[in-house]
C-alpha cells in the first residue's frame, strides 16, 4: 500500500524517478488498489505531456495491459484517480489525508474497545474461586 510517508518523499524526488518507484511498488501485488493504478497512471500522462507526446500515446497501452489482469471496476476507479490526480491534486490530498485519519480513528476505537471488553470482564470473587468451587465458609455456614 502507499503511505502517506510515501507521498510526502515523493515530493523532492525526480519525475522519471517517480515513476519507477510506483512501478517497483506495484510489481509484486496481484491486486492493487485502483488508486494505485491511478498514481501510477497520472505519473504516465505527466510524462507524456512533458515530453510533448499525444495525451494516451503511451498511458492508453498501460491501461490496455490492465483490462486482461484487473476488474473492470478496478481499472474504471484508477482512471478516474489518475484524473482527479491531473485536475485537483489538492482534493485528492485530502482524501488521502482522510482516508488516513479515519484508519487511525478506526483503529484506536478498536483499541479501547478491547480495552472497554478487559474491563467489565466479571472478575473472580473473593468468595467464589476462579476454579468454581465453594468456599469452606460457605459449606459449613
Amino acid at each position: 500500500m502507499i503511505s502517506e510517508k510515501d507521498l510526502a518523499e515523493f515530493e523532492g524526488v525526480p519525475y522519471e524517478e517517480r515513476i519507477s518507484r510506483v512501478e517497483k511498488l506495484l510489481e509484486g501485488k496481484s491486486e492493487p488498489r485502483p488508486f494505485e493504478l491511478g498514481l501510477l497512471l497520472a505519473l504516465k500522462m505527466g510524462q507524456e505531456l512533458r515530453q510533448g507526446k499525444e495525451l494516451g500515446s503511451e498511458s492508453g497501452d498501460l491501461v490496455a495491459s490492465w483490462v486482461g489482469k484487473y476488474s473492470e471496476w478496478t481499472v474504471e476507479e484508477a482512471i478516474a484517480s489518475a484524473k482527479e490526480f491531473l485536475t485537483n491534486p489538492a482534493a485528492l490530498a485530502e482524501k488521502i489525508k482522510a482516508g488516513f485519519k479515519k484508519k487511525a480513528e478506526e483503529a484506536e476505537a478498536k483499541a479501547a474497545e478491547a480495552a472497554n471488553a478487559a474491563d467489565s470482564a466479571p472478575a473472580a470473587s473473593a468468595e467464589t474461586p476462579a476454579d468454581g468451587r465453594v468456599a469452606e465458609s460457605e459449606q459449613n455456614g
